[in-house]
């Protein structure tokens, strides 16, 4: 359990605040001076830091302080550090907190506050610890798979690409249909590519089709092939898209599309195996995997009777769902970066970077088109750039905390309260500051239990109204006033 490390000349002091630690549940270590701190935040669990600014009577600076607050930074950055300060040592406090100090009381402090305080700073610490866990593990976990198997160069960080990734290649190695489902430009034909890069039929063809594209009068010649004068026109035999695929892979995107007489031919050589050439009575067989994809809500077109049933279960023996863009903020930065380095820019261009604007600005983005729309966006700015800075503007995105939170969309990569203009409560909008990061979690937390009233926010929090300010100023939150409705 993660302990609250005292740092205090006066025993007395150290006694009367490991009482009180006691008494709200947080183990407490109590030191008389930095030598003996700066040891134990190298060797213990230190959950938080609350240190005096002055160790030695004579000294009454607070420089003693200040040397060991940068001390502590330096071993440990995110370690939350409350400073306890005497008014004469209140302004280098409040430079402190401007280094990264979570907070600073003066003496005789309020003890409901202190506690309250730490108590926040402890258990915020121990969420970004197993935030950091979490995100190891997973970074451990993609660079196993992207070294046992070929992912065709998919750049991801999500927790959920994840899942859909390890389970194609889990079922790479069958040759059972696989429906990929997911919303346009998403990566659906990356995931087809990544199954058959992974099958035993890696070395065969890969064949796409956009059967949704297919009239009815071609249809039966592009996939099944036709003989020379099967119709008008036609000079010479031409292979069909099944029969060109033996030994490999077939994909059939925008499956949902396919008109019914469509459907029913595809059904049959999926029955069977088997086909004929436009103009043709011999029977041919093709040893063909399917992997078919569609954005489209199968199951209620089958309702709607615009997709057959029996099609519908030999396409989706497995189904694979990537989904939106929106739904996995992780993935949005590392591909921005990716197409950052692979798009061409301007000729002579210096190397393009996204400023802080342009990454708050991408994770803010509702993302209605997808990887491909983000693509689209970094191609733009990099074409557009000057002097390899891309702001908000050069992606044509609005800067971050300009545009309203999405319906029912409170956390993540931004927050918003509704607050009317005039009346006490604000309306927090908060720029990103990392899909999960804790501390800004537990700032909207507070202030949407508040009504967006930062004073009792800060209160709740065991914190003053100023700090409660910096903390929000520290995680990208700021305050949106709206009018009275």
């Amino acid at each position: 359990m993660l302990k609250v490390l005292i740092v205090d000349d006066q025993p007395a002091v150290c006694a009367a605040l490991q009482l009180l630690f006691e008494v709200h549940g947080l183990p407490s270590l109590a030191v008389h001076g930095p030598a003996e701190a700066l040891e134990l935040v190298a060797t213990e669990d230190v959950g938080a830091v609350v240190q005096d600014m002055n160790f030695t009577q004579e000294n009454t600076s607070g420089e003693e302080g200040v040397r060991l607050f940068r001390a502590i930074k330096k071993l440990d950055p995110d370690l939350p550090i409350v400073l306890l300060t005497a008014w004469s040592s209140l302004e280098t406090a409040v430079q402190l907190v401007k280094e990264g100090a979570s907070d600073y009381m003066a003496k005789p402090w309020d003890d409901q506050k202190l506690a309250r305080t730490v108590e926040n700073l402890v258990r915020m610490r121990a969420l970004q610890q197993e935030n950091t866990r979490i995100r190891a593990q997973s970074l451990r976990m993609r660079r196993t798979l992207a070294a046992r198997y070929d992912l065709r160069g998919l750049v991801y960080a999500s927790e959920q690409m994840h899942n859909v990734v390890s389970l194609a290649v889990t079922v790479a190695g069958s040759d059972a249909p696989i429906l990929v489902t997911g919303p346009n430009g998403s990566g659906k034909e990356l995931l087809a590519e990544i199954i058959q890069a992974n099958s035993r039929r890696k070395d065969g063809p890969f064949i796409k089709v956009n059967a949704g594209a297919l009239p009815d009068e071609l249809l039966e010649a592009e996939l099944f092939g036709a003989e020379a004068g099967a119709f008008t026109g036609s000079t010479k035999t031409r292979v069909g898209r099944f029969e060109a695929a033996h030994g490999g892979t077939l994909f059939l995107d925008e499956i949902g599309n396919l008109s019914g007489a469509g459907q029913a031919k595809l059904l049959r050589v999926l029955q069977t195996g088997e086909f004929e050439r436009l103009g043709s009575s011999g029977t041919r067989r093709a040893d063909v995997r399917v992997v078919s994809a569609t954005n489209a809500d199968l199951p209620r077109a089958i309702a709607a009777g615009r997709f057959r049933e029996d099609l519908f279960f030999r396409l989706n023996v497995i189904e694979l769902h990537v989904p939106p863009l929106a739904e996995r903020p992780d993935d949005i930065l590392p591909l921005a970066e990716h197409f950052l380095e692979r798009l061409p820019g301007q000729d002579g261009a210096p190397p393009a970077r996204l400023d802080e604007g342009a990454r708050a600005a991408l994770v803010q983005h509702e993302w209605p088109g997808n990887v491909r729309e983000l693509q689209n966006r970094i191609h733009r700015a990099k074409l557009t750039s000057v002097g390899g800075a891309i702001t908000a503007e050069h992606l044509g995105l609005p800067a971050a905390g300009s545009a309203p939170a999405a319906p029912g969309r409170t956390t993540g990569p931004r927050a918003v309260l509704g607050a009317a203009a005039g009346s006490t409560p604000a309306a927090p909008v908060a720029a990103p500051a990392g899909p999960a990061d804790p501390e800004r979690a537990a700032v909207e937390e507070a202030l949407l239990k508040a009504g967006g009233v930062v004073s009792r926010a800060a209160a709740e929090m065991g914190l003053s109204r100023q700090a409660l300010y910096r903390r929000m100023e520290r995680v990208g939150i700021v305050l949106e006033r709206r009018p009275k409705v």
